[in-house]
Formats: structure tokens, C-alpha cells, sequence
């Protein structure tokens, strides 16, 4: 069985769109999604009713994410404390949380921090940042002991990650599987392609990799700028080209 599993998509429809299109020409069957699906992106509550739909209409699985929650339970105090230390990332919340419905936010708010399942022998853990925090970093340069010590206590033969928007994986010494597979909507990288990985199991057996896909950017950074907030051109140009994690 082919399985896609995606992360990060960060409200952007033009990515998204690429990717399904990759994930159908691949002739995956299942879709798994790490969440971070709408924050601070060019159409969050589009993005939102795009994953509804995809989940009702095929089989996809979905996890809260970080900045999922973050629009769901947003207040005062959340907005006061992210804007000291990231003033525009404060902004485009304060934007979601007025574009984003209540409908939309109890979806948000109710979907599960993380969850495992077994397919074709083969048991997954889904997570957003790591099995201890949905905020915690799996970046490709941590000492393996690290990442150890961060799934400690989980047996799932494989762990799949996101939040960073950089893909990468660790073997461990319990012969578990870490992979973090990188962002559809807002990728980290000089490079602006959508990543996800792929996952292909065979009675117990699996085979993951990462897949690169080209989409309409430009669109993408045009639709973000004219959001209206302030500091969203800055967002836009991350699209175009991701010097950094977040905007300065």
C-alpha cells in the first residue's frame, strides 16, 4: 500500500492543489496529515474547508497541529505574548482568528493532538512536533540521542513528524523510524517546493521518501500580500524564498 503523508500546509490552495495531483499520480491510497493547515497563509479558511471535504470524500486522516490550536483557543494573552517575540506571525493569527469561522475553529480545536494506527503490519504514530510536545523541533542535525530521548516511550515502528518545515529522518537504536516530512505550504528552503514523503508497505516491510513538487508560487505570495495585515508581504516573500524560519 502507497500511504502520502503531508504536513504544514499553512492555508496555501496552490500548494495543496500540487500536491493532490502528485499523491493521485502516485497512486497513493491513503492520506495522512500532521496539521498546521490553515495559519498564516494565503486562504486559511478555504484551506480549512478543502481538508473537511477531503475527509469526507477520501481516506484521510488528520492531527492538530500546533498553530491549529493556537487559532482555535486564540486570546488576548496568546496574541500580547506571541507579539513580543514575533510581532507579524502575531498579526496573521489576530487576521485568521477573524477569517476563520466558529464552525471552523471547533473543527480545529476538536481534532486529535496525535494518533496511531497500523497499516499493513506495519504501526504509525502520528505526531506534529514530537510525541512530547506539538511545538518541539526534529530538525535534521540533532544528536540521535535527542530524538531518542523524545520518543521515548512509544513502540510504533514508525513515527512521522512536521512543524519545521524541513524534511529529514533518523533510525534509532530500538529500531524505530523517525521521519519529518517537510511542509506542502510553506516550505523552509531557498528552493519554494511543496514536500511531502511517501510511505510503501509490504506485509511488515515499509520504504519511505521524500517527493519535491513545483507549484503556481507566484500565485500563492500574490494571494498572501493582499491579505492585509500588516508585515503579509513579508509572509509572501517567504514563499518565494525562505531565508529563514520566520519573517524579520
Amino acid at each position: 500500500m502507497k500511504i502520502a503523508i503531508i504536513s504544514d500546509i499553512h492555508g496555501n490552495m496552490q500548494a495543496m492543489n500540487a500536491v493532490l495531483n502528485n499523491i493521485q499520480e502516485e497512486k497513493c491510497e491513503k492520506i495522512l496529515c500532521l496539521g498546521d493547515i490553515a495559519m498564516a497563509g494565503p486562504e486559511p479558511a478555504k484551506m480549512i474547508e478543502c481538508i473537511k471535504n477531503l475527509m469526507t470524500e477520501t481516506d484521510f486522516t488528520l492531527i492538530q497541529g500546533n498553530t491549529d490550536e493556537m487559532i482555535a483557543n486564540c486570546d488576548n494573552q496568546m496574541l500580547h505574548m506571541l507579539r513580543e517575540n514575533n510581532p507579524v506571525m502575531a498579526n496573521a493569527l489576530e487576521a485568521d482568528v477573524l477569517e476563520v469561522s466558529d464552525l471552523q475553529k471547533d473543527f480545529l480545536r476538536n481534532l486529535p493532538k496525535t494518533k496511531e494506527l497500523t497499516v499493513d503490519g506495519v504501526k504509525i504514530l502520528l505526531v506534529h512536533g514530537s510525541p512530547r510536545k506539538n511545538n518541539e523541533n526534529i530538525f535534521p542535525d540533532l544528536k540521535l540521542e535527542e530524538v531518542e530521548e523524545m520518543i521515548s516511550g512509544t513502540d510504533a515502528n514508525i513515527i512521522f513528524c512536521g512543524h519545521t518545515h524541513v524534511p529529514c529522518g533518523y533510525q534509532t537504536n530500538t529500531n524505530q523510524t523517525v521521519v519529518n516530512v517537510g511542509s506542502v505550504g510553506r516550505p523552509f528552503s531557498s528552493e519554494p517546493k511543496s514536500c511531502f514523503a511517501i510511505m510503501e508497505t509490504n506485509n511488515g516491510a515499509f520504504t519511505i521518501k521524500h517527493n519535491f513538487v513545483n507549484y503556481d508560487v507566484q500565485t500563492a505570495s500574490d494571494i498572501l500580500a493582499k491579505r492585509g495585515f500588516d508585515g503579509c508581504e513579508k509572509l509572501a516573500a517567504m514563499l518565494l524564498h525562505a531565508t529563514s524560519r520566520y519573517p524579520q
